[in-house]
């Protein structure tokens, strides 16, 4: 029997999971069909009952419902939990709402398998306090950086997001602004910044020498963050569509035992944001 997924947003419409699991699907043989489904605020609850009650067998969860699904798991994965949000949800056989958070591994995954990075014995710097850094920094700090600072506007984020993790690593939180003298071998952008054209107040020598930049952001032409990067000398910049496609991968592995191969997915999926 076909089995049903879907991705639970508001919007959706813009979602390529669809397009990235359908591949999968293809690729990996497996019988299933996935959609992108709007669920009203204020119903989120029950929708997810109706679908995993019926012949649904998981969902992706994006804006605004993330914190809402982890609030809504009975178990929750150690990184879901560290997370504070959910994007991956399946009823497992005793019929518990299970809940994983697949965006860490996912952008992990992409810097060093995909672009051959090394996170390990580095000094890294994230850019932004807010869910979309959260749900990085376990998946992050189990790489073993030298060091993790967490740059934002409001430094009181930062210190609360390192004060959340720092029996994980060296982790300390500030604001752009007492960066100082400080330089990099990674810097990552969890800001929206690049969508309207922005890049956070960074000082000019934040860029070690080689340094590498990744943008959690993607978009057809190259981002805000990652045209910065160049300009500074970054050995490389990344933007997020391998992030996007990979921690798909992750919950496609999660729900059906089936690890895909991510690479062809990701060419397909940038061809057609530059078609």
């Amino acid at each position: 029997m076909t089995e049903r997924y879907a991705v639970f947003g508001n919007p959706i419409k813009h979602s390529k999971s669809p397009q990235i699991h359908s591949a999968f699907a293809e690729s990996t043989q497996q019988d299933l069909t996935y959609e992108a489904i709007c669920v009203p605020e204020g119903e989120f609850a029950e929708h997810v009952d109706s679908f995993l009650s019926g012949d649904g067998r998981g969902l992706n969860i994006t804006i605004p419902f993330k914190q809402e699904a982890w609030d809504l798991a009975d178990i929750r994965s150690p990184r879901a939990e560290l997370a504070g949000a959910v994007n991956t949800l399946y009823r497992n056989d005793q019929g518990q709402l299970c809940g994983d958070n697949t965006d860490g591994i996912g952008m992990v995954r992409d810097i060093v398998s995909n672009h051959g990075g090394t996170i390990e014995g580095k000094r890294v710097l994230i850019l932004g306090a807010g869910g979309a850094v959260r749900g990085v920094l376990q998946p992050v700090l189990e790489q073993s950086p030298a060091k993790l600072v967490i740059a934002n506007r409001t430094a009181s984020k930062a210190v609360e997001l390192a004060d959340l993790v720092a029996d994980l690593g060296d982790v300390t939180g500030c604001g752009y602004d007492t960066l100082g003298e400080e330089c990099f071998d990674l810097v990552i952008n969890g800001t929206a910044a690049s969508l309207q054209g922005e890049v956070p107040p960074l000082p000019d020598n934040t860029l070690a020498e080689n340094a590498w930049c990744y943008d959690m952001m993607y978009s057809a032409e190259p981002t805000a963050f990652c045209l910065w990067a160049e300009k500074m000398g970054a050995e490389k910049a990344i933007d997020g569509l391998g992030m996007l496609v990979e921690q798909a991968a992750q919950s496609f592995l999660i729900w059906r035992g089936v690890e895909p191969d991510s690479q062809a997915v990701i060419r397909q999926i940038r061809n057609s944001l530059t078609a």
